[in-house]
């Protein structure tokens, strides 16, 4: 029996689908996770307590054990994963590589000069990045000196202190995931983002793929992603990145050393059903993946967002919006009693929509008729005021 070390954060959906992976291919997987080392195994899972941070010491704690391969879910994730790997032996992403893959200022400098990369400027309009965060929160669009102030200070208040400012890039904003073997990358799928994401926030909402992007622009963002890649020196294993593109042409943003996060995982599928977690988990163990492809039919998700801040209720419509053609599945994932706390400042959504059908387009306007059914109640929270105010 081959076996995996997954590297994650607790408990999530892709643990649970990569551990189902294991049990169709015959596989065994050793979770390595960042719970409590001083709980004995509380979720039931055998885990191995690490903290992200302190590599030396989770090496230590996987020495003796047996491993074929290696895998990660999250960035920080990937950083010990790459670690470990090159401890073990193991084919993986180089530390270096994931390392400059978490750090957006270390990823700019090394592929500056190479592929298009937004620069640092003092020039409006700008954007505004915390390098310890992800996934946009606290990514803020400053039109003058004043939204520039104002977008910084929100950024302290959330506790970050290094902050990359650089230009804005125009154009239609796209993610490519992929797969690197032995330093070789291949693209799995482009996902168009289909709204607009032009500032002052960039919250995500819509994945839809194939991309109906011209053939000549999807070309150009597989060859940029491949060779910043490259130059990054993501080697071995899931790629996931982002770009933009217009007049000019491509665009690299930023490019991760782990799969597209979570629940999105589930718009990605192969051929015979494969999820995206079992072609990773092949892929580590060694297995020969580049004949598997996407399937035929267009996929999607919407990551429904937050309107505003407030104490999460409840929600009405969700048969309606299961009801609608080609929609999926339905997945709400805040709780009753929940803080909600929409972007820039938060990182989570009200839950997730999915949709297949034989289009793109017609993935795209499912997911938002679904939406369009889905009624949330969110209570307003009032700050308590004290005494003396």
């Amino acid at each position: 029996m081959k076996r995996l070390l997954l590297v994650a954060s607790k408990l999530g959906y892709q643990i649970r689908q990569f551990e189902h992976a294991a049990r169709r291919i015959g596989a065994d997987v050793t979770l390595a996770t960042d719970r409590c080392e001083r709980i004995d195994d509380p979720w039931g899972d055998h885990a191995v307590a690490v903290k992200f941070h302190k590599i030396p010491e989770a090496i230590e704690a996987l020495e003796g054990m047996r491993f074929d391969g290696v895998a990660a879910v999250g960035d920080k994730p990937a950083l010990l994963a790459a670690e470990v790997a090159q401890a073990f032996g193991l084919p993986f992403h180089s530390p270096d590589a994931a390392r400059a893959a978490l750090d957006k200022s270390l990823a700019r400098s090394v592929l500056a000069g190479k592929v298009r990369v937004p620069r640092s400027t003092t020039e409006f309009p700008c954007v505004v990045k915390p390098l310890g965060q992800s996934a946009s929160r606290g990514v803020m669009r400053a039109n003058d000196p004043d939204e520039l102030r104002a977008a910084l200070a929100r950024i302290r208040k959330m506790g970050e202190a290094q902050v990359l400012v650089e230009q804005y890039i125009p154009g239609r904003e796209y993610a490519v995931e992929g797969i690197a073997t032995h330093g070789r990358f291949r693209a799995l799928a482009i996902f168009d983002k289909p709204d607009p994401l032009e500032g002052p926030y960039f919250e995500e909402t819509i994945y839809t793929t194939p991309s109906r992007a011209p053939e000549s622009v999807q070309r150009e963002l597989i060859e940029t992603t491949a060779e910043a890649v490259r130059i990054l020196g993501l080697r071995h294993g899931p790629v996931h990145a982002e770009l933009r593109h217009n007049e000019e042409g491509a665009w690299f943003l930023e490019a991760h050393a782990r799969p597209i996060g979570g629940l999105c995982s589930k718009a990605i599928r192969f051929e015979s059903g494969m999820p995206l977690e079992e072609l990773l988990l092949r892929h580590a163990l060694g297995e020969e993946v580049s004949g598997l492809r996407r399937e035929e039919q267009a996929s999607g998700v919407m990551m429904i967002p937050i309107p505003h801040g407030g104490l999460y209720r409840s929600v009405e419509g969700v048969e309606q919006a299961r009801a609608v053609p080609a929609i999926e599945d339905v997945m709400i994932t805040a709780t009753e009693g929940q803080l909600l706390i929409p972007l820039p400042e938060g990182a989570s959504y009200l839950g997730f929509l999915f949709a297949r059908a034989d289009r793109p387009e017609m993935v795209e306007a499912a997911l938002r008729r679904a939406h369009g059914e889905l009624r949330f109640e969110i209570a307003t929270v009032l700050e308590t005021l004290s005494p003396s105010s």
